[in-house]
């Protein structure tokens, strides 16, 4: 039999640019959540508060006798807040598994072996919770904003609130980045989703816990920074224009979230490893 020539020669297929595959994960994780018919259920009930608010726009602007119903600046700030529930069950549902259950199937040794940086891994599972959660606050948000120029058929509104495009957009992302990094960070401590999404409801009740208790002690809001939830509602009222609900300053607020984010990227950098091969 004849020996063919095996030696070296140069690859002759295409070479993927660096820095994308974070998208091949992300896309791999929102079709694994889609597949799922519940949770889309529980995507389409999130809306509701969506038709409430553009029901009530579309009212006001055909009928003038009901003109109470009209939207107005602190109704997007609501309607951020209404969306919080679903934010905590989304992330719940969504996120927990996200690094969990590749620790548990010893995934990590497979991604982190591969051309894929740490960066990339991690992002491309940020992404999965930040689209999903994004959905559901600053899209529908935005959208609001459009129907009601749409249906009073002018721009006065939008001239008399033009701060309401990056008030939609930070407070949206403040609420989402404090979700997506917490439930993460949380996400890569253990190898059980179930035990991550219990570990994530406990430190969102138990913060809000604890401020309940010093609060009917005290009688003082000052101590609100404990609770996640009540920084991230000082601060979007701030950045929507309001009174802050808390008696605590929103710049220390601010500093409580930016350090939860910070002890979350920590806490991923030194979780997200491959396995070290000792020589």
């Amino acid at each position: 039999m004849p020996i063919h020539d095996q030696s070296y020669r140069h690859y002759g297929g295409g070479r993927a640019l660096p820095g994308r595959s974070w998208t091949v994960i992300a896309w791999a994780g929102i079709m694994t959540m889609i597949r799922k018919r519940v949770f889309i259920g529980l995507l389409l009930i999130s809306m509701a508060p969506f038709i409430v608010v553009a029901g009530r726009a579309w009212v006001a602007a055909n009928y003038p006798q009901m003109s109470m119903l009209a939207p107005s600046a602190e109704t997007f700030r609501q309607y951020l807040e209404w969306q919080g529930f679903f934010i905590f069950l989304i992330t719940v549902w969504a996120g927990a598994g996200l690094i969990a259950n590749d620790r548990r199937a010893n995934a990590l040794q497979i991604y982190l072996s591969k051309p894929l940086m740490r960066s990339e891994y991690i992002a491309g599972k940020l992404a999965v919770l930040f689209g999903f959660l994004m959905l559901i606050t600053f899209v529908p948000a935005m959208l609001l904003l459009l129907l009601k120029i749409a249906f009073d058929g002018n721009f006065t509104f939008l001239k008399e609130n033009l701060f309401l495009i990056p008030a939609i957009t930070i407070g949206s992302l403040i609420q989402v980045s404090v979700a997506a990094f917490l439930m993460l960070a949380l996400s890569s401590l253990s190898k059980s989703a179930r035990y991550v999404g219990i570990l994530y409801v406990g430190i969102t009740f138990f913060t809000s816990a604890i401020y309940a208790v010093l609060y009917a002690i005290t009688g003082s809001s000052r101590i609100a920074w404990i609770s996640i939830n009540n920084n991230v509602l000082q601060v979007v009222d701030v950045v929507f224009r309001l009174k802050p609900r808390y008696a605590v300053p929103w710049q220390v607020s601010l500093l409580v979230i930016i350090a939860v984010v910070v002890v979350s990227i920590s806490i991923l950098e030194r979780r997200v490893r491959g396995v070290e091969v000792v020589t």
